[in-house]
């Protein structure tokens, strides 16, 4: 009888050690004491930028020091456009590559007439580490067949800015979205260009805005879209001209689509406002830097 005692407990101090150095892989995951739910661990942005025609007016009274305000915003990628003085305002490579350096900031990208002088183009964005030239706006065409000329043209363009270690980007608004002859303008331009020398830039507003939900299109093309605009809708059916808003003010989804859109290819969160209902256009760019400095996904 002790015997059989003693044997139980050596059996029941073995199971408890047992127990004790079960392995990870079997021990539960811990969870939130309050809700039940499982802790996950959220990311948030390490970079992102924003487009300078958000704050065209003072970029306009003095591009220096507003490219130098906005660095200390926390933004450290900038995307141009061409305000009347060249896609490096009017600066030397050298003298712009200063300006980055003492703005703690890149540009990754500028908008640009890809239609005209596009050597010249790329010859100074090469210089000063662009890594895109982004066609912004080719209008409405009237049918599919001119969006299939333009695809081809796009391709030709590619082509061209390759040679300097450019890339090329097409960036949409609502109208590619708008359904011409029982096809989207989008996907033909998605299907009718090569993915080896034309890239997209998709505008999460103007995708929403349209009806079309910007990650599941993105999915759709995965790897085709690097870049994205990142600006919020307000909610409603109204003008789609007339209801962007500081971003977390909105409808759009972004920490769900940032963490999404990251597994399909998206490298350059890119923010942009054009309508200010309230505050400054700077004032709006320093809470949108703010906002996605501390969103998690």
């Amino acid at each position: 009888m002790k015997n059989q005692r003693r044997k139980f407990i050596q059996s029941s101090a073995l199971m408890g050690l047992g127990a004790a150095f079960m392995p990870l892989q079997f021990c539960t995951p811990s969870k939130n004491s309050e809700s039940g739910e499982e802790n996950e661990m959220k990311s948030t942005l390490e970079k992102f930028g924003i487009q300078l025609y958000s704050v065209k007016e003072d970029m306009a009274i003095d591009s220096i020091s507003t490219i130098k305000s906005l660095g200390g915003y926390g933004y450290k990628q900038l995307e141009g456009y061409d305000g009347g003085k060249g896609i490096l305002w009017g600066l030397q490579p050298e003298e712009f590559k200063a300006l980055m350096a003492e703005a703690n900031t890149e540009m990754i990208s500028s908008h640009c007439n890809v239609f005209e002088n596009l050597e010249a183009q790329a010859e100074l964005a090469a210089a000063v580490g662009m890594k895109y030239l982004i066609c912004p706006w080719i209008g409405p065409q009237k049918s599919i067949a001119d969006y299939q000329s333009k695809a081809a043209e796009f391709n030709q363009i590619g082509a061209k800015l390759k040679s300097f270690g450019i890339k090329f980007a097409y960036h949409n608004h609502d109208y590619t979205f708008v359904e011409l002859e029982g096809q989207l303008p989008q996907d033909v331009l998605m299907n009718e260009t090569d993915p080896a020398l034309v890239d997209f830039e998709l505008d999460m507003y103007w995708a929403h805005v349209a009806n079309v939900n910007p990650g599941d299109y993105i999915a759709k093309y995965p790897g085709r879209f690097r870049l994205c605009h990142v600006k919020d809708a307000e909610a409603g059916t109204g003008d789609p001209h007339q209801r962007g808003v500081l971003l977390g003010q909105g409808e759009i989804p972004y920490a769900e689509l940032i963490k999404r859109t990251k597994t399909l290819g998206m490298e350059y969160f890119i923010v942009e406002q054009e309508r200010f209902p309230t505050g400054t256009p700077m004032e709006a760019a320093e809470a949108n830097a703010k906002y996605l400095a501390t969103l998690e996904f």
